[in-house]
Parts: structure tokens; C-alpha cells; sequence
């Protein structure tokens, strides 16, 4: 798998408008999808408060586009369960206004915030634009971070293969095609200096995966998950997933191994 996107990586680079919006088909399913998530996280929540706890590092959860701190709170209250110190981000609806402007500075202050309260680095996990964000604050700043997980964030390739860039233009004014957006793709593939995983499904229905994966390293992994583009912010598998690296100890960090009682909502090649 590795090997692929890193692959793909090299030719999207090159070639960024190849990369399409995801197809009509799974745009249309994503409402139905989304409740099947909910139903199996309610019917698996049991099994989800078995697995393995971590050290009770602060945990910082990021929302996605046009969503707020409601809109992550269900994942929130497990991480919270799971004995971490989890924040919002504490700054309203996530309009993108500028991941490495005013929206990376917010972020920026909220974790020194919480590093000089707790003694401790934080995780920094981002649900689709939050994830955008985190990576670019992470680039400008990783001393106070110790690790980044995106779900389904797309932060490099074309930024215009998402289905609702009207939708996107109707509420920020802005391009997804601009020359904002793509300066802000250019080199999202880079990994970065603390240890990241990249969250994705090639079945998402607003966002092109080949945008949502980073080329590898030693502490740099890609995990391909069944889940519908809102279900990474409900979906059991992907619970699973940030709570398995959320338990990664700080100075032995290892990448995602597939198994345990969702090791089928993980495809693998």
C-alpha cells in the first residue's frame, strides 16, 4: 500500500488536475451511509470501550468544513472516556478562513494554552478541513505537538476534486480552484516532523482520496477505512483507528497493524 501512494503521489504532483471528484454515486449515498455509521457505533459502543487505553495525553479534535465543536462531539466524549484530556477547538463554524492564517493561529494559541496547563505535548486529530488545518499548523510549529491523525482531509492534490465546490464558493466567497487553494496543496504530500497517520476511504462522497493520503516514512502512514466522507466523525473502524494511535506511546510510536474486531472495515492489498 505504501508503495502505491507513494506512486501516486509522484504523478499527482505532476499531473494534480487528474485527479476527479469522487463519482455522483457515492455523493448520493453519503446521508444513508452516514446513518448506518451511527447505528453501528451505537451497537458496537460497547466493544469500542474495551480497547486499549493510552497514557491521558491532551488530545486537541478539530471540526470540518462549515461544522462546529457539535459537530465532533460524539468522538470527543469517546476519547474522553477513554481517559484523555480532550479540548475543542473552541472557535465556531470552520469556514476556512485561512488554514495558515487566522484559523492556524487560533490553534496555535490553544495549544500552547493547553501544553503550559497540562505539563504535556498534545495529538492534534482533524476531521476533513480540520485535518487541513492541523498539518499546516504542525508545519509551522510541531515543538508543542506529538502526533497528527486527518480523517479524510484533503490536504494536497487538487483541491477542486470535491461534489460540492458550489456549495463551497456559496459560503466562503472563495475557489477551490484559486491560486490559494492550490498553494496550499503544493507540497501537502510531504510528511512531517512528528508522527502522522492519514485517516481515508476511497468511497468518501465529498473529497477525492488521492487528496487525503501523504507520502510514508518512518513515521508516516496512510490507513484506508470503509467510510462515507460524514461517518469519519461516527464511524466505529475509524474510532478504532484514532484510539489505537491515540495509545501509542510517545517515544515508541509504531504504524497502524490491521486487526482486532474491525479488521474488515480496513481493506488491504
Amino acid at each position: 500500500m505504501a508503495r502505491q501512494t507513494d506512486q501516486l503521489h509522484r504523478a499527482a504532483a505532476e499531473a494534480p488536475d487528474s485527479i476527479r471528484r469522487p463519482a455522483t454515486g457515492w455523493a448520493m449515498l453519503e446521508p444513508f451511509r452516514f446513518a448506518w455509521e451511527v447505528g453501528a457505533l451505537v451497537a458496537t459502543a460497547p466493544m469500542l470501550a474495551t480497547v486499549a487505553r493510552g497514557d491521558g495525553h491532551p488530545v486537541m479534535v478539530l471540526p470540518g468544513f462549515a461544522a462546529t465543536d457539535c459537530g465532533t462531539i460524539v468522538l470527543r466524549q469517546y476519547l474522553s472516556l477513554l481517559g484523555y484530556q480532550v479540548f475543542p477547538w473552541d472557535l465556531g463554524l470552520n469556514l476556512d478562513q485561512h488554514s495558515d492564517g487566522e484559523h492556524g493561529d487560533h490553534v496555535e494559541r490553544r495549544v500552547r494554552e493547553i501544553v503550559e496547563a497540562t505539563g504535556r505535548k498534545v495529538s492534534l486529530v482533524g476531521w476533513s478541513l480540520g485535518g487541513v488545518i492541523a498539518r499546516e499548523v504542525a508545519r509551522r510549529d510541531s515543538a508543542d505537538l506529538r502526533q497528527v491523525i486527518t480523517l479524510g482531509s484533503p490536504f494536497a492534490g487538487n483541491p477542486g476534486a470535491t461534489s460540492m465546490p458550489i456549495l463551497y464558493r456559496l459560503i466562503t466567497g472563495k475557489s477551490l480552484s484559486g491560486p490559494e487553494s492550490r498553494k496550499r496543496a503544493l507540497g501537502g504530500y510531504r510528511p512531517l516532523d512528528v508522527p502522522s497517520s492519514a485517516i481515508f476511504s476511497k468511497s468518501d462522497g465529498a473529497v477525492a482520496w488521492q487528496n487525503c493520503v501523504s507520502e510514508t516514512d518512518a513515521i508516516t502512514e496512510n490507513i484506508e477505512v470503509c467510510s462515507s466522507h460524514s461517518g469519519f466523525s461516527a464511524n466505529p473502524a475509524v474510532f478504532y483507528a484514532v484510539a489505537d494511535r491515540l495509545a501509542q506511546p510517545e517515544d515508541g510510536w509504531r504504524k497502524f497493524a490491521i486487526s482486532g474486531p474491525y479488521a474488515a472495515f480496513f481493506p488491504s492489498e
